[in-house]
């Protein structure tokens, strides 16, 4: 009896020393040693819990100078395999294979790994695995060998695995190194997209997305042996939203015949993909700027920035610019007889280029890469950025005419004679630089296009020199001349005249604001300019009210604050009446007799709108009552069929119409129901409520 209850003990002893041991007790690995390489499993936990799912790794450690192979070897070779001799109830998923190499041999290309490989595998454990046991996994690994000459090498590598109740650690040694392969393992990306195109001799494997824009090295290994010849060059063709590789078809191509897909692993520089193109046409944008540009030389370089600096010198002759220059050429008048300030301004007018150059360029480089196809001026391509600069091109005018005066309350402020303008003079020239930059944009001068066109093809570093050469060359002229004594004291004395001067060049800068208007009509839509012109009444109106609040502040008068109040209002609503988003517009068909007598015969609602382009009340209403969201769905809902009868060049047909509804001018709204009868007449001065209800009862 007590012999029995003290081998229970000593059983249970025995067994909780094993579960203990098993606890504790890393993953066993038993390395092969073959012919030139090393084989072991390596597991990324130290045990594994029942129903859990870790990696393994098939581990080669390769001999110097010998490789083996991917699971496509290329022309030659025998991709290495893994026969897993598995416990009851365990399972070994595939296993996930790194990019390979690529391993020239004559005029032949294989696709391998040399030195130490690892091969992941996903490993799962019964549900009913018994914590305190080990597994012991055993799986037959088997290897082709090369170096001048092939070698098959196999061998049996096992894996003793601690089975735990719990989660276990990580391993130290293997588990980042696993991690680490598995991360950097070709993925498939939603930021790509791929198509096969095949024409004969040819195969073009066309890329788009962010991640090929201005690649400059790319390769394509095929899943499938028979698909491309591996050892043919692939030569990049790169485009502004991608690139496309030229590969030469295999025997899959021959007689006719042809993949549904090509599926492999794409690199773009150190990325790796995992795609599948379908057959297609070549994408747009994939392709046209020709292969990749090396990386330039010294004297490529230095030529490269003299053509900057000449095309940034250049540019001041340009009308773009003139008027800005013509304003920084008065400042510098008034302090021709001030070396040390004009040569201060010269350098915040400098810094103010310089930083508009490179802000320019950087986000030039960043929208390519994003993989949008854009080149200089493009911010002119906004018609926000448009809106904005004519907006700041009126108040600078607006400030040359002597409505306002800018940094006027800051020289009051000051207070004394000897430094009341140098800051403020500095600010000034300072934002006249980033101005001249920003209306520079649509002028390309010479020797500029191609500096521009070589720095979009180098790295960031070099692309950005090239911007900044520009910069430099931009503003050159006005340094040298403020830096240069003798030159200075050749310009006139500052006097009464340099007031009429400065009234003189807001005239230019009022051009400049009109032109800038027009640009943002062609992008933006006619529509558009009235939001724009509203918006430029609005900041005049700011503007003379605060030019009011500093002649009042100069006096003493207590008219500043309401003065301010009111600018900052109306600037407020100019910028609110030119930046408010577009309102969800009806699309009206041209009215005529015959369309409306066609419509009433289908007990269709029918809404007309006599209106014209200088009729102020009808653009406020189309505006206000007949361009909201609320109306197009009500007119949805009722189906109202809407007929525009524009009056704005007089036509017979549509004074006869006013005529039968009593009506000598526009505007006229008439709402025809769908069960006929007369049409209802709406107000003169519309409402979106109005509108509403006459559509709900016309439907």
């Amino acid at each position: 009896m007590v012999n029995g209850s003290l081998l229970s003990v000593v059983s249970r002893l025995v067994g909780l020393i094993g579960l203990c041991a098993a606890l504790a007790a890393p993953a066993l690995a038993a390395p092969v040693r073959l012919g030139h390489l090393t084989a072991d499993l390596v597991a990324e936990r130290t045990a594994i819990a029942p129903g859990q799912t870790i990696h393994v790794a098939l581990r080669q450690a390769i001999d110097d100078g010998w490789h083996t192979y991917w699971r496509n070897p290329g022309d030659s070779g025998e991709a290495t395999t893994l026969d897993w001799a598995l416990p009851a109830g365990w399972r070994a998923g595939a296993m996930v294979w790194p990019a390979p190499q690529t391993l020239p041999t004559g005029p032949l290309m294989d696709y391998g790994y040399t030195g130490e490989v690892l091969l992941p595998v996903e490993l799962t454990a019964p549900a009913d695995a018994r914590p305190g046991s080990v597994a012991t996994l055993k799986a037959h690994a088997s290897f082709l060998v090369c170096k001048d000459v092939c070698v098959p090498e196999d061998g049996d590598v096992t894996l003793a695995l601690p089975v735990v109740a719990g989660a276990a650690a990580t391993d130290p040694q293997w588990s980042p190194r696993i991690a680490a392969t598995l991360a950097n393992a070709p993925r498939p990306a939603d930021a790509l997209h791929v198509a096969m195109t095949s024409a004969g001799a040819e195969l073009k494997l066309s890329v788009t997305g962010p991640p090929a824009v201005g690649a400059q090295a790319a390769y394509f290994f095929s899943y499938d042996g028979d698909a491309i010849d591996p050892a043919a060059a692939q030569t990049i063709d790169r485009g502004p939203n991608g690139l496309t590789l030229t590969l030469t078809p295999g025997s899959a191509f021959k007689g006719g015949r042809a993949p549904g897909a090509l599926a492999g692993v794409l690199t773009i520089g150190p990325r790796t993909f995992e795609i599948a193109a379908p057959q297609g046409p070549p994408l747009v944008g994939a392709g046209g700027l020709g292969p990749p540009t090396p990386p330039a030389g010294l004297a490529e370089i230095a030529l490269t920035l003299g053509a900057a600096f000449l095309g940034g010198l250049i540019l001041n002759l340009m009308p773009c610019v003139f008027p800005i220059l013509a304003m920084k050429a008065s400042a510098l008048v008034g302090h021709a007889q001030e070396p040390r300030r004009a040569r201060l301004q010269a350098a915040a007018y400098l810094a103010g280029v310089l930083v508009a150059f490179l802000a320019l360029g950087g986000g030039l480089i960043a929208a390519r890469a994003a993989g949008q196809a854009v080149g200089w001026g493009f911010q002119l391509q906004s018609p926000g950025v448009v809106a904005a600069m004519t907006l700041v091109m009126l108040a600078v005018a607006l400030d040359l005419s002597g409505v306002f005066e800018v940094g006027g309350s800051l020289q009051a402020a000051a207070g004394q004679a000897g430094g009341q303008d140098r800051g403020e003079g500095a600010v000034r020239a300072a934002l006249t630089g980033l101005l001249a930059v920003a209306v520079a944009a649509p002028c390309t001068a010479p020797f500029m296009a191609g500096a521009i066109g070589f720095a979009l093809t180098q790295s960031a570093f070099m692309a950005l020199g090239v911007f900044a050469a520009l910069g430099l060359g931009m503003a050159a002229p006005f340094v040298a001349l403020a830096c240069a004594p003798g030159l200075l004291r050749l310009l006139p004395r500052p006097g009464p005249w340099m007031d009429g001067l400065k009234k003189a060049l807001a005239f230019p800068m009022y051009g400049a604001a009109a032109w800038l208007a027009w640009v943002y009509a062609e992008s933006a839509g006619a529509d558009r300019l009235v939001n724009l012109l509203a918006a430029a009444v609005l900041v005049g109106l700011a503007a003379w009210l605060f030019g009011a609040s500093q002649r009042a502040s100069a006096v003493g008068h207590r008219g500043v604050l309401p003065a301010r109040a009111g600018s900052l209002v109306a600037l407020a609503l100019g910028l609110a009446v030119v930046f408010w988003p577009s309102a969800a517009k009806l699309s009206p068909e041209p009215f005529s007799p015959e369309r409306l007598a066609t419509l009433r015969a289908e007990h269709k609602p029918v809404f007309i709108n006599f209106t014209a382009a200088w009729c102020v009340t009808c653009q406020v209403n189309d505006r206000l009552a007949l361009s909201g969201t609320r109306v197009a769905d009500a007119f949805g809902k009722a189906g109202i069929v809407y007929l525009k009868g524009d009056w704005t060049d007089r036509n017979a047909v549509i004074e006869q119409a006013l005529a039968e509804h009593g009506r000598a001018g526009v505007p006229l709204y008439l709402m025809y129901p769908a069960s006929g009868g007369d049409p209802q007449v709406l107000p003169q001065i519309l409402t979106e409520g109005t509108v509403v209800d006459a559509a709900k009862r016309a439907g």
